[in-house]
């Protein structure tokens, strides 16, 4: 991993630094225009050529059934289904907690105001197939889903060689009562839920992770559709702040492990000296032979890098300037830390808090923002699936007291008739 010193990168330096996952030459979006607009054309036609272009298989139909399902379910173990079952739990309480009704608010006497919460009725949740199973991003996309009620969610995911889906995704879908999953990835499976094809339904927001051109399709769908989406989710980042009082073997186990993701991945280490960045990348060393996503995990560590700053402080400016999906504060001093976080996905606190824990079953949403979009978006939450709603109520006393006001602020822009529907209820 390449090493900055931070007291050496001037202004356009670490803008340099921070940027990823850039198509200055517009080639993914060429390769995905192609895709979306085929697969608008020629619907499931589309789908079954990307299937065999991509996936390498053509699948008998385009989904699973609940029977299906079932049957594929049957192959997780008993020990699998607890650990998957212990995290549905986790994942619904923290969850649960997010939905909640607004008080109304009467802003003056006769005038009340308030927001109530509808579910989006039409959801797509997209769960990648690519190197790595993950059960778990449908956990974190369903459990809110059904939290808030939305009628119907739509589940796509890439077929495995053999057509289908792993046992660990169809429990989970189990779980969360899905009647079907659509053998759909990549690209091709966003546009699938933006325009609707004849087997799968147009959705009216999708969600969910993907490589940087399943990331490259939400955002093109979002300004040409109608059909909204959670956030610019792509190849998967940490950040890891680190000074005296890390473990150099946990340091280098979570760079690790954001790191066999995918080639695509990023591992940034900000270190407050040169000596703990040193052992960390000794035991870093120790570790990546024998994992076995180690081709994996090497290539996107050679794509990262480590900044040495002289203090905390600093190494939180320059992570607020990275703006990290996880940032993981390896240090027994992070509370003095956590109010100076401005830019962030979601954060582990200390050295006993992996970004494992997260990922999998500590209760928060492992869907996030990255490529420094954590600058302006959330991750995933129950509010992801709802739309609030405001409602107002104007009583006579209430027109009497605010009427006025109206009348003088639609006179001063010009707008005579907004001051005429204020005016003739006065009036009466």
């Amino acid at each position: 991993m390449k090493t900055y010193n931070y007291s050496d990168l001037s202004t356009a330096d670490i803008a340099k630094l921070v940027q990823r996952n850039v198509d200055p030459a517009n080639h993914i979006r060429d390769i995905v225009e192609e895709i979306l607009a085929n697969v608008k054309l020629n619907g499931d036609k589309a789908l079954y050529e990307y299937a065999l272009k991509f996936d390498g298989v053509v699948p008998d139909k385009l989904y699973l059934n609940k029977d299906e399902l079932a049957t594929l379910a049957e192959g997780v173990s008993p020990e699998q289904k607890a650990a998957l079952d212990i995290a549905y739990k986790n994942i619904y309480a923290f969850h649960q907690t997010q939905l909640r009704t607004e008080d109304k608010v009467e802003t003056m006497p006769g005038v009340t105001c308030w927001r109530e919460l509808r579910p989006i009725e039409r959801v797509g949740l997209y769960i990648p197939g690519g190197t790595a199973v993950l059960p778990s991003t449908l956990l974190m996309l369903g459990i809110p889903a059904r939290i808030a009620g939305c009628k119907e969610i739509v589940v796509c995911t890439p077929p495995q060689k053999n057509g289908s889906v792993n046992a660990f995704v169809a429990y989970v879908a189990l779980l969360l009562d899905i009647d079907k999953i659509y053998l759909a990835g990549g690209a091709q499976a966003i546009a699938a839920m933006a325009y609707g094809t004849e087997t799968i339904s147009k959705t009216d927001k999708i969600f969910g992770p993907g490589n940087q051109f399943v990331t490259k399709a939400k955002t093109i769908i979002q300004s040409t559709t109608t059909t909204a989406i959670d956030m610019p989710a792509g190849p998967s980042e940490v950040l890891v702040i680190a000074d005296e009082t890390a473990n150099p073997a946990y340091i280098a186990a979570d760079l690790l492990a954001q790191a066999e993701h995918g080639v695509d991945s990023q591992s940034i280490l900000v270190a407050t000296s040169a000596k703990i960045a040193e052992q960390a990348m000794d035991e870093l060393n120790k570790q990546l032979p024998i994992l076995p996503r180690a081709a994996i995990a090497a290539t996107a560590i050679a794509n990262s890098y480590i900044v040495i700053t002289k203090d905390l402080n600093e190494a939180m400016d320059f992570s607020n300037q990275y703006a990290p999906e996880h940032l993981i504060l390896a240090t027994a001093n992070w509370k003095l830390q956590t109010a100076n976080i401005i830019n962030a996905g979601s954060v582990f606190l200390g050295n006993l808090t992996p970004e494992s824990v997260g990922d999998y079953a500590s209760g928060t949403n492992h869907t996030l923002p990255t490529s420094s979009y954590a600058r302006a978006y959330s991750g995933v939450s129950v509010d992801s699936f709802v739309k609030k709603i405001t409602f107002q109520h104007i009583t006579p006393e209430g027109i009497k007291n605010i009427g006025p006001t109206v009348e003088v602020l639609a006179e001063l822009e010009g707008l005579q008739a907004h001051r005429n529907a204020v005016t003739l209820r006065m009036k009466k």
